[in-house]
């Protein structure tokens, strides 16, 4: 919705009115040219920019805060409704003038006197704002602009107040006031008047008082950061951004690169900024027309770009008129007509650039010009009279001979830049004549030029030297190349007939040697060399290279490189990845007194060659040695190593880490490791998983807190007392499938007090004596698949209390009897998970108590004992049961599952009885259980749950009728999901009763 806003003035203050209206707002006239000139920028006329209007104000009330915007192309209306010029309509609808205006008592200045006012001058500063002020009190018609009715309007009152303070400098903030909805109003009920009538309260105005100074100055500032785009969108707001954003400072550059600017609009911005230096018209229509309309209008032109286009003679005859010009840059043009000779004459142009342009011959006469660059011209001859030019770039001007470039190139005899890449014409006399005429040559590139071989060219001052792909190039060119003793950047690659290169160039820095397929040695020696690339040279055999600023190294994929010397006191990282043929030779190198005292990071990976590695250094932080398989010995002395990688070294027989500064290690992917010792004060963690051939042990880590020796088949009791005794820290250890530990190893574990974790899983022990007695603070004992243990194995924890800390306790695949499993659960409360999974002399789990022994033991973690009074003994409650988890998957012999209430079980949570083909029944009690899983109990027929908790019922090939499953669920009110597929007995239309059934249900899954 816009608004178009009516202030009602006195007959005095029509003047102010005009001004005020011309300042906000401007001529009509003057604003649709200026944005006809400015608004081009946009991509289209003023008239389209829709988005860019003024906003006045925005309703505070309920009619969801409608905004009041002025339009920009609103002038006429806006004069339509000024025309009333002193009049404006009451609250009461009459009309009211000025001079009505209530004043407060003591006041000792007329708020409506106009004589007392300033001029209110927009261009020097930006009006203040004040809003909800005492004094008059103005009316505002909102008028909706909505189309097909432009004309009519709302009969909306808005209250706006004029502020004690004079007119002068001022505009007022007008806000839509309206009652409607909750959204509180900032003024007093009554049409924003105190109690008394006098006005509005002293402290609501303090609150709602607004004050905005924006300065010219500070806004020239803001201004200094948009482009032109924003520029020419801030001048369509009011006359005073449209003469800030319209400063000469923000147009000095003239930019129109791709705009389709016509002629007209070109010659008005030249009129209105005479004062631009640079102007940008590439890819812009008619060019030679516009640049010359530049060029005429524009006397302080000093960069010029254009092209994409035809710049006919005129140009280049107008050319020496545009006496302030010090840049001319042409870009894809045709110069002339093509055929003809053009000539460039200018006194004081510095930089010229002529790129890919279109002429066939062309004459540079420019005393002052410094740069010049004709890449990629089709010209076949240059003239050049330029004293002073230092940087020339003619690259792939194919069409320049060489006599042409010689030419060009020694006319200037103070260059000190040359780009002569891809000039297939170039030969080694024309480099000789450049040689002896631009002594301070200090940059060539003559990459791509096949003619060329130095052998004769000396260029003693040069600095940077480029010959990419210059087949001419050979070993004899590198006697050349020395001679250039102050050469800092060398770049040979793809020279395919260079062999060797050997070098003693003192202040190189850069090197590179990028698929040279036959070079084969290098020998280089730098004091300042700082970085060197070398790769895909297949030939490589020998590297040698003496620098005391290297400080990376990268070699990757030399495949044939054996020999490799550096004497480089920096050098920090060296990669040498599927170097193949690298022997053991490079581990001295890389070693104390190997010329590398500071490196922190080697890569060897896939060096197959390697077999016996020993590195000796008290910098080497990082090694990786991944898919050496050839390693069958690694022996490390490196205190501050802190990472070694060994993955894939297959064969590794024999490791020794003394010392390093590792703290972790994982060794378990080197299945043939036979030896190992490691002393290593820092580690925390090593991984041994997997080293079946690990017989002599000897670990030395003060440190440590995780040994995993799963699989460690040969490892024996004296390896791990040695290592208990060293390691006391030790607080998880694994040692699954260890067969040959035994009593004695199980002893020396007192030697570790700190341990909570301890997995003894397929092994063969028989007497858990010395764990129950060592290890006090174990927390989790696992003994998976241990056949050997007996019945009365683990009596010490169920009639002894042994292992008081103990939590979690895993006997899968175990041969305990039924009975040893009751007392083992009907007497250590404290565990909190249990898995019996595939014990297969588990028939049932039956927690009732209501026979058996289980109510005759005399459990130790009992609160209370049994009566004595009588012949009738009576089984005293039960403590609180902490299992939450429990495990019993595929246990076939199982028959009957009861967990009553009594059973005291109110912690668990899981309960496990897949596979257990055999089971009947079920009935649990349980308030906590949130997850049951019987899938695949075939014989299942009885479920009985009262589990208000379960979340999870998974019954999963289960042959077990509806009705049953309706009864079990039916008490379960927050179960979620249900797992009933291949469920033979379950229809589709068991689905609904289900779901009817158990309302909470939310996932069903069924196979139907």
């Amino acid at each position: 919705m816009k608004i178009w806003c009516c202030f009602g003035l006195g007959e005095d203050e029509e003047e102010v009115r005009g001004t005020m209206r011309e300042g906000m707002f401007g001529n009509e006239n003057d604003d649709e040219s200026e944005g006809k000139e400015l608004g081009f920028l946009l991509g289209g006329q003023m008239s389209d920019l829709e988005e860019n209007e003024m906003v006045v104000g925005s309703g505070g009330g309920g009619g969801g805060g409608d905004q009041w915007q002025l339009g920009v192309g609103g002038w006429r209306q806006f004069d339509q409704f000024a025309s009333t010029s002193g009049q404006g309509i009451g609250d009461n609808g009459e009309a009211f003038f000025p001079e009505k205006c209530d004043r407060p008592e003591g006041s000792e200045r007329d708020d409506c006197d106009s004589d007392d006012r300033d001029s209110w001058d927009v261009h020097h500063k930006r009006a203040k704002v004040h809003s909800y002020s005492q004094g008059c009190n103005y009316a505002i018609t909102a008028m909706p602009l909505e189309a097909g009715n432009s004309s009519s309007s709302t009969d909306r009152d808005y209250n706006v107040s004029q502020s004690p303070i004079p007119f002068n400098n001022e505009i007022l903030r007008l806000t839509s006031m309206s009652n409607d909805g909750d959204d509180e109003n900032p003024l007093d009920s009554n049409d924003g008047r105190d109690e008394e009538g006098d006005g509005f309260s002293t402290s609501k105005m303090e609150d709602l008082e607004v004050r905005m100074d924006l300065t010219d100055d500070l806004l020239h500032m803001v201004f200094s950061f948009l482009d032109h785009i924003n520029l020419c969108r801030a001048a369509i707001v009011c006359k005073q951004w449209r003469a800030g954003s319209s400063h000469e400072d923000f147009w000095r550059c003239l930019n129109f690169e791709n705009r389709n600017i016509s002629e007209e609009q070109f010659e008005d911005m030249c009129r209105r900024y005479p004062n631009a230096t640079e102007v940008n018209i590439f890819g812009a229509p008619s060019i030679h027309s516009l640049v010359m309309t530049a060029m005429s209008s524009l006397r302080n032109l000093e960069t010029l770009t254009l092209g994409k286009g035809t710049l006919g003679d005129a140009f280049f005859q107008a050319l020496a008129d545009c006496h302030m010009l010090k840049r001319l840059l042409v870009n894809d043009a045709t110069l002339g007509n093509g055929i003809q000779e053009i000539s460039i004459y200018h006194d004081r142009l510095h930089h010229l650039q002529i790129t890919k342009c279109r002429v066939l011959r062309i004459s540079v006469r420019c005393p002052q010009l410094e740069t010049l660059s004709l890449k990629r011209s089709s010209m076949a001859h240059a003239v050049l009279n330029c004293p002073l030019l230092h940087d020339l770039d003619i690259g792939s001007c194919h069409k320049l001979t060489d006599a042409a470039i010689r030419s060009a190139a020694t006319s200037c005899p103070l260059l000190e830049s040359l780009d002569m890449s891809n000039c297939s014409c170039v030969s080694d006399d024309t480099l000789r004549e450049i040689a002896l005429t631009c002594a301070n040559l200090h940059i060539l590139d003559a990459s791509y030029c096949p003619n060329i071989s130095l052998e004769s060219v000396r260029l003693s001052m040069l600095t940077v030297l480029k010959l990419h792909s210059c087949e001419g190039i050979t070993s004899a060119s590198m006697a050349a190349i020395s001679h250039s003793y102050m050469l800092e950047v060398l770049e040979l690659d793809n020279c395919s007939l260079l062999t060797s290169v050997s070098l003693d160039l003192p202040r190189l820095q850069n090197i590179r040697l990028v698929h040279c397929r036959k070079f084969v040695d290098l020998n280089l020696r730098s004091i300042m060399l700082s970085s060197m690339t070398v790769s895909n040279c297949p030939a490589l055999h020998r590297i040698n290279v003496t620098s005391n600023a290297l400080q990376k190294l990268v070699l990757q994929k030399q495949a044939s490189l054996t020999t490799l010397a550096l004497q480089c006191q920096y050098l920090q990282e060296v990669d040498l990845t599927d170097c193949e043929s690298l022997t053991n030779s490079i581990c001295d190198v890389f070693s104390d007194g190997g010329g590398c005292p500071m490196l922190k990071s080697l890569v060897l990976d896939n060096c197959e060659c390697l077999t016996a590695v020993g590195f000796c250094s008290t910098s080497l932080v990082s090694l990786s040695l991944v898919g050496c398989r050839a390693i069958t010995s690694l022996e490390l002395t490196c205190p501050y190593l802190e990472q070694v990688h060994l993955d894939g070294c297959d064969h590794l027989e024999r490791a020794s880490f003394r010392p390093v500064g590792l703290r972790s290690l994982n060794l378990g992917i080197c299945p043939k490791l036979s030896a190992l010792h490691i002393e290593a004060p820092s580690m925390v963690q090593l991984e041994l998983k997997g080293c079946g051939g690990l017989s002599e042990a000897s670990i030395n880590c003060p440190m440590l807190t995780s040994l995993d020796a799963s699989f460690c088949s040969k490892l024996k009791d004296d390896c791990l007392s040695a290592t208990a005794a060293s390691c006391p820290f030790i607080d998880s250890l694994i040692l699954m499938s260890c067969p040959s530990v035994g009593y004695d190893g199980l002893s020396s574990l007192r030697w570790l007090p700190h341990l909570t974790m301890l997995d003894l899983s397929y092994t063969f022990l028989m007497n858990l004596q010395p764990v129950f007695e060592s290890c006090l603070q174990l927390k989790v004992l696992k003994l998976q698949a241990c056949k050997y243990l007996t019945d009365s194995s683990l009596e010490a924890l169920y009639k002894e209390g042994a292992l008081p800390a103990l939590c979690e306790l895993d006997l899968s695949y175990g041969a305990l009897c039924q009975s040893a499993i009751e007392e083992l659960l009907a007497c250590c409360t404290h565990l909190t998970h249990v898995s019996l999974n595939g014990c297969l002399n588990m028939h049932d789990l039956n927690w009732g108590f209501s026979s058996g022994p289980i109510s005759e033991l005399p459990s130790i973690y009992n609160t209370s004992s049994l009566s004595s009074h009588g012949d009738d003994h009576e089984l005293i409650e039960q403590p609180n049961r902490l299992l939450q988890n429990l495990n019993c998957v595929g246990c076939q012999n199982i028959k009957k599952v009861l967990i009553p209430p009594m059973a005291r079980c109110t912690h668990l949570s899981s309960l496990n009885l897949s596979l257990s083909a055999n089971l009947k029944e079920v009935d649990v009690a349980c308030y906590n259980l949130c997850f049951l899983n019987l899938s695949n109990c075939s014989s299942l027929e009885i479920l009985k749950l009262e589990c208000p908790r379960l979340t999870s019922l998974f019954l999963q090939s289960c042959n077990i009728t509806v009705e049953a499953v309706e009864a079990a669920i039916s008490q379960c009110n927050m179960l979620e999901t249900l797992d009933i597929r291949f469920c033979p007995k379950l229809s589709n239309a068991s689905m609904k009763t289900l779901r009817a059934v158990c309302p909470s249900l939310k996932r069903i899954f069924s196979s139907l």
